[in-house]
């Protein structure tokens, strides 16, 4: 079964701003019913997080009355340089960010294309321990960071990050909300399972 998990992340916090950008977002929702003020055991990953409010509704599509009774139903704010995944499954393609041209890193079958994914591998791999390893685009042979590619939904790099454990789909307003309550940082949204 599992679980599924949705998380905004700012792609653009330095790791010195994200601590106060986590607190301001946290607050907001608390003052606004859309997540407890108390934190405790309803994420994974983490040791506590914030269960939803009475008014989490105001935050997805849908709004589920069974979320209050899963056990992994709250918010974690992650800060710190992290390398954030969509769980389950492989990326499947990466878009250079100067032509644009996509790099399938699965084949048609879902198995890695061995020759494309060993270019990344290793810069994605020491991302969060402080690197900026470029890696050449075989179309256009310009380097880029690997956090500049364009990821096709998978991976998201940045230094804060919201994941909603359970939570219906959010509402395009409200992760635009999110965007703004951040000084307007482009933000990714990852869907994904555990």
């Amino acid at each position: 079964m599992g679980d599924w998990f949705q998380t905004i992340v700012d792609t653009e916090a330095t790791p010195e701003e994200a601590p106060g950008l986590a607190a301001n977002v946290v607050d907001w929702l608390v003052a606004d019913g859309v997540i407890l003020a108390e934190r405790t055991d309803c994420v994974l990953g983490a040791d506590a997080g914030h269960a939803p409010g009475t008014r989490y509704g105001d935050a997805v599509q849908q709004p589920d009355p069974e979320l209050v009774n899963l056990w992994s139903n709250g918010l974690h704010a992650t800060v710190g340089r992290t390398v954030f995944d969509a769980g389950q499954g492989e990326p499947s393609a990466v878009t250079c960010p100067h032509c644009a041209v996509e790099i399938r890193l699965v084949d048609e079958y879902w198995s890695p294309v061995e020759e494309s994914w060993h270019r990344f591998a290793p810069a994605v791999g020491s991302w969060a321990e402080g690197d900026d390893e470029p890696v050449a685009c075989p179309s256009c042979d310009r380097a880029a960071p690997v956090h500049t590619w364009h990821w096709a939904d998978y991976f998201a790099f940045g230094s804060l990050g919201f994941t909603f454990w359970n939570w219906p789909d959010l509402r395009p307003e409200f992760v635009a909300d999110v965007a703004r309550r951040l000084g307007g940082h482009r933000t990714v949204l990852l869907e994904g399972k555990l």
